[in-house]
């Protein structure tokens, strides 16, 4: 069985690499790919898919902002199981943060400028929100062109999605970034911030190996 994954915005596969799976699955990476100017966000699902080969059977796991992508991936390219770690499954569960910035329309017209590597408030802000006692936090943050950055908080804030059956949610009760109130989650990582497939790897990895039979 194949395991397409997607990670969180602007985060490399470092967040995920000691989770533990099955011995018969395959994980394939899916890399962010950079929007182009204009893209409709249809149109940037459809290039994140076309490196999944529907000719076999397989799964898709997101984290973060790649819980949403695997959703709408899954939308496209049906998978027999879809898997979101601190990701939610629909609009309905979005924290009232992401929501002002939906209503404010605030994202869109924050200049590009502000998502640079240079730009130690975004990254203050990045500390707070994901783990603020994690001094690695910055090192799992490996995608950082601008227009990229400033392209993902403007999809998360305007995203609109029905609940599809049968996903599978895990969240950490700790996560600030989508707060576990707002949610039901199949899975719930005590003490999890939204960093837990790394601090909680050992946990998260028995869940994997449960789910992925």
């Amino acid at each position: 069985m194949k395991i397409y994954v997607v990670s969180g915005l602007g985060a490399d596969f470092k967040v995920l690499e000691r989770l533990e799976f099955p011995e018969n699955c395959e994980l394939v990476f899916i890399d962010w790919l950079i929007p182009e100017k204009n893209e409709p966000f249809h149109s940037y699902v459809e290039r994140m898919a076309e490196k999944i080969d529907v000719s076999e059977p397989f799964s898709l796991l997101g984290y973060s902002f790649g819980g949403i992508m695997v959703q709408e991936i899954n939308q496209l390219k049906p998978a027999q199981k879809v898997v979101i770690m601190g990701s939610i499954r629909s609009d309905k569960e979005k924290s009232k943060f992401i929501k002002t910035g939906e209503i404010t329309k605030l994202p869109r017209i924050l200049p590009t400028g502000m998502f640079n590597d240079k730009a130690a408030n975004v990254y203050s802000v990045v500390r707070k929100l994901f783990d603020p006692k994690n001094p690695r936090i910055l090192q799992y943050f490996r995608v950082r062109d601008p227009y990229y950055l400033k392209w993902s908080v403007e999809k998360v804030s305007e995203w609109k999605f029905e609940e599809i059956p049968n996903v599978i949610q895990i969240l950490g009760d700790k996560d600030i970034v989508f707060p576990i109130k707002y949610s039901k989650p199949d899975y719930v990582i005590k003490g999890g911030t939204h960093l837990f497939p790394a601090t909680k790897y050992k946990e998260v990895s028995k869940i994997l190996k449960e789910v992925f039979v």
